[in-house]
């Protein structure tokens, strides 16, 4: 049975309650400062590989959407990851964390050093937006739901915590703040608009499992590697490797 617009909403607010990635235990020690510096330098590292990936997931969601209308609202997406002459964007923002951090972030840039579990979860979702209904893609998106408390939670966590936490080292989740709320409104609504039988609503929950599915894993991974059991796989970041040169500052 088609669950009216109210019950759907809170169907899919229900879900990032359970799944989202705040409740992972990294995110615990991350925002309460116990991580080590090398365990913020492996965050970052591989965090950026989902972030870089972002604007190429919108880039093609884009490329099957007819409605102009629709095109014109979400390139906005591109734009806020991507920068524009009077923005610079959020990827340049996370670069500077990564500077802040110690590294250089010419290597983060370049990816080498992701773990291999994070390149497959985050392909994967890019891959998922390119091949399933746009419903599906734009739900998946909806993680954005439940965004602006674990950004709110990390600025607070870093700024009490750690040396290298700053206005401008957190400048990509203070801007995120402000961008977000946009992206939600405009999302939320196209999903409730459209998922109007149960197959569509059954499938819109299960977009947004999937993505909840895609960031989890992305931080068992880096738990796994850096944590406990602290077992980093072939091709992972080994602590050391790609530091800023202070030196030649």
């Amino acid at each position: 049975m088609t669950q009216s617009r109210e019950a759907f909403e809170a169907r899919l607010r229900q879900i990032g309650a359970e799944r989202y990635h705040d409740r992972h235990p990294f995110h615990a020690l991350l925002h309460g400062g116990d991580c080590t510096p090398d365990q913020v330098r492996a965050w970052v590292i591989n965090r950026y590989y989902y972030q870089h990936s972002i604007p190429m997931k919108d880039a093609a969601f884009m490329s099957r959407v007819e409605d102009p209308e629709l095109r014109r609202r979400w390139r906005s997406r591109i734009e806020d990851h991507d920068g524009t002459d009077t923005n610079e964007g959020g990827i340049r923002r996370w670069l500077r964390l990564a500077e802040a951090v110690g590294l250089d972030p010419d290597y983060v840039a370049s990816t080498r050093g992701v773990l291999p579990a994070t390149k497959f979860a985050v392909d994967a979702y890019v891959r998922f937006v390119r091949e399933k209904t746009l419903l599906e893609a734009v739900a998946a998106s909806l993680t954005e739901l439940f965004a602006h408390k674990i950004h709110k939670d990390r600025i607070a966590g870093l700024l009490q915590n750690y040396d290298f936490a700053d206005d401008s080292s957190l400048s990509y989740f203070q801007n995120r703040l402000k961008e977000a709320p946009k992206d939600v409104a405009f999302g939320l609504g196209w999903v409730l608009d459209h998922a109007d039988t149960q197959e569509k609503q059954d499938a819109a929950a299960a977009a947004l499992v999937f993505k909840t599915d895609v960031l989890w894993s992305q931080l068992d991974a880096l738990h796994a590697a850096y944590v406990e059991p602290a077992r980093i796989p072939p091709g992972g970041w080994q602590p050391g490797e790609g530091l800023l040169d202070r030196r030649a500052a």
